[in-house]
Order: structure tokens, then sequence, then C-alpha cells
């Protein structure tokens, strides 16, 4: 089916099984943490999974690939971003695999029955503090801010509709930790494994991934750190093996870990 591009958007090939994605350089593109997270999330054959705020979509695309789930459904209260993850979906014809739902996960409940789903994952906005929608709506700074959803609502809404021994995966910033593990406890989906990711083996973790399990057992697992980059600026053995050469090419050299 072909799609239409519209003006500013390009459509980005991400050298894996032939899947591309459309995307929009003025507004907002996916980053590496997407990239981390698909790969971070283990999903079982036959699972169902739900990622909250999926942008243009990449992180259900991505898993479409990389795993045997039964059905991804994602939300995404940005109509525009909504729009450009339905017609990435079309792109590479995975309609029946990857549902895109324009609304706020806060609106779960229209959707799903509590206890329901096998996984979620989310890479919600980092920046915590609501303060405002600017007065020309930036979806930047929708994606990056608190504005429509808080970290607690993430955390409130991925408890309630993840069945008993659930998995929930989360990217997010090491800064939030307290927050998160808080969150988490309050709501019953109980922490069991962190890797915190670093720009260079020199620099401080700037991005943290997270693993619970709805109501689990205590106790928490580290992983060792993940470094992106070598000390030459190029990507680390180990990313290229996450990666393949799948979104090197999208990123370009040193893409947004720094950011």
């Amino acid at each position: 089916m072909e799609q239409v591009i519209k003006e500013h958007e390009r459509v980005d090939d991400l050298q894996l099984n032939g899947l591309k994605i459309i995307q929009n350089p003025e507004s907002f593109c996916f980053g590496i943490d997407a990239v981390l997270l698909s790969d971070f999330a283990k999903v079982k054959e036959g699972a169902s999974v739900v990622e909250l705020g999926t942008g243009t979509g990449i992180i259900p695309i991505l898993l479409s690939a990389k795993t045997k789930a039964s059905k991804i459904t994602a939300f995404e209260v940005q109509e525009s971003m909504a729009d450009m993850a339905k017609r990435s979906v079309l792109l590479n014809d995975l309609e029946d695999r990857i549902e895109i739902i324009c609304d706020n996960l806060k609106a779960y409940d229209r959707y799903f029955e509590k206890s329901s789903v096998d996984v979620v994952v989310t890479n919600p906005p980092y920046m915590g503090g609501n303060q405002g929608i600017p007065n020309e709506v930036d979806l930047k700074h929708i994606s990056r801010h608190e504005v429509l959803c808080t970290l607690e609502d993430v955390i409130r809404v991925s408890a309630a509709m993840l069945k008993p021994g659930g998995s929930f995966y989360m990217v997010h910033r090491p800064m939030r930790l307290v927050d998160i593990v808080s969150f988490m406890r309050r709501y019953k989906l109980e922490p069991k494994e962190i890797r915190l990711v670093q720009p260079t083996r020199h620099k401080k973790p700037n991005i943290m991934l997270i693993k619970g399990v709805r109501s689990g057992k205590p106790e928490l697992k580290f992983h060792d750190p993940l470094i992106v980059y070598e000390d030459d600026g190029d990507y680390t053995k180990e990313i290229y093996e996450i990666y393949g050469n799948a979104q090197i090419d999208v990123f370009g050299k040193r893409g947004s870990i720094d950011g």
C-alpha cells in the first residue's frame, strides 16, 4: 500500500527485515533510548504487549521483528505523531500485529481489562514538572516533559494493565531512580533488573533501563553498565550487536545519547 508522505517528513530504512519508519525531523525523531529498550524488553511467543507513549511507533515496529508477540498495541496522545505511527504500520504491512491508539494512556480502561496484558514497555517523558503546554503546541516539549501524563501515571497504568507476573520495561534517566522505584513499589511492580547506560567508559550513566514484575518477589539485579561509545567516538561492539547496522545509519555517528 502506497503511503502519503507529508511535508517535512522522510522515510528511514531501519535495515532490519526491510522495515521502514516515517519521521518528521522538525517535530520529533526516535533516539537510541528507544532502540535499547526494544532490545532490553523480553517478550515470549504469543504474548500481548502494550506500549505507553509510542511517538512515531519505533518500538512496536522493532518488537514486531525481534519478538513473536501476538499483538502489540501502542498508545500515543499526540494526533500528528499517532498518524505517522499508523502510516508506518501500514507501510510495513504490520496492521495485523500492531495497533496504534490515539488517546491518553490514562484512558487505558476504555480499551483493556485490568490484569489482561503480558508485557508493558514505555519510553515516557523524562522531565518532571508540569510546565504547561506552550501557546504553539510543541511536539518535542510534550514528548520530553510530563505535560499530559506523569511518571506516576505511567507506572500506575502499567501495573493496572499487567497480569500478575507480567513484565514492565522502561527506559528513563538515572536521576529519577528514587521516584521510579518508589512508584513501582506503591503499585506493586517489583523492581527486578536495572542496567545503567554510559555514553563512554569515563562518563556517568545518563540512561537507565529497568524491569519490574507485577506482584514479584523482592530481588533486584544490576547488570553490567552498557557503554555506547568508544573513546574515538565509534559505537562499541555491544551496541553494534544490539543494532546490527540497523538504526546506526538513521542516527549517524553519535546519536541522541548525550541529549
